[in-house]
């Protein structure tokens, strides 16, 4: 099952392919949300401080009936933290709102501040010191293995220059007609593994009559296809959703897109207008 089999961090941490998203996911339901997910067969949960699920994805981690070493969890340190202690007690505080005594991955969620996305200002020294508590943490075996979202190769160069401990993942926003390769490529070039949120686009690319024709010629859902195509392309999806027969669906990924339909995929016209999700910082370009 994909969402067993598993990508291995250059510190030798394994992580599974496929990766239960969790964000717009109310807390209320989000201990739910994960039990019917691990009971799919997921072992990998991301979550982040901005989410404010990270207390309804701790109780599911701990309540679903698998052993805690056997799943994966991430959360991320708040775009807003730019500062070491600020970062070490948000380290704790998401270890204590979860009710875990680790995590798996944390991630810095973006180089900028929310209100800042974008910005000329790349609030470089502030994520130095952001990144010295991730170091310390990890160091402390807080957390197995620390990366980055959101970051492009000014911030990572920023972070290399001076770090001890290398980040081990660059999460950023990728899907069918937005796929940041020369981004990807330089990540995994310094040893980072690269993850995918939002495959699907936020859901607009169900609207894409293409992508709805292509996945009817495989049989297979346009999320299927979408999630496929990541996988593809190397990188771990990271779909988010709190219906199971959508997990397990995401999950069934036995077929292979063809290489001349993975070119096709690699020239689709860029969304222009990510709709409703376009008031989010990533969405607007």
């Amino acid at each position: 099952m994909i969402a067993q089999e598993t990508y291995t961090l250059y510190n030798g941490v394994t992580v599974p392919k496929l990766g239960l998203g969790t964000w717009m996911i109310d807390d209320g339901v989000a201990a739910q949300a994960v039990k019917e997910a691990v009971k799919l067969g997921y072992r990998h949960i991301d979550t982040a401080q901005a989410y404010g699920n990270e207390k309804g994805v701790g109780e599911g981690v701990r309540s679903c009936g698998v052993k805690r070493e056997e799943l994966f969890v991430t959360t991320k340190l708040a775009a807003e933290i730019k500062s070491y202690d600020e970062a070490a007690r948000a380290i704790d505080g998401s270890l204590k709102a979860m009710g875990l005594e680790y995590l798996d991955l944390m991630l810095i969620h973006s180089p900028w501040p929310w209100a800042h996305f974008g910005s000329s200002d790349r609030f470089f020294e502030g994520n130095k010191a952001a990144w010295c508590a991730m170091e310390d943490a990890h160091k402390a075996g807080k957390i197995r293995a620390i990366g980055i979202s959101n970051f492009q190769k000014e911030d990572i160069d920023n972070l290399l220059a001076s770090c001890t401990v290398k980040p081990m993942v660059n999460q950023v926003l990728a899907h069918v007609t937005n796929m940041p390769t020369e981004l990807i490529d330089y990540s995994k070039g310094v040893g980072m593994m690269v993850e995918a949120y939002s495959p699907m686009g936020h859901g607009e690319l169900f609207k894409n009559q293409a992508l709805v024709e292509m996945a009817g010629r495989y049989g297979v859902s346009l999320a299927q296809l979408c999630i496929r195509y990541t996988l593809q392309h190397g990188l771990l999806p990271l779909p988010k959703t709190a219906n199971p027969k959508h997990m397990e669906n995401n999950a069934a990924l036995d077929f292979v897109i063809s290489d001349d339909d993975m070119k096709a995929l690699d020239v689709m016209k860029k969304i222009e207008n990510y709709g409703d999700a376009s008031v989010f910082p990533v969405y607007r370009g």
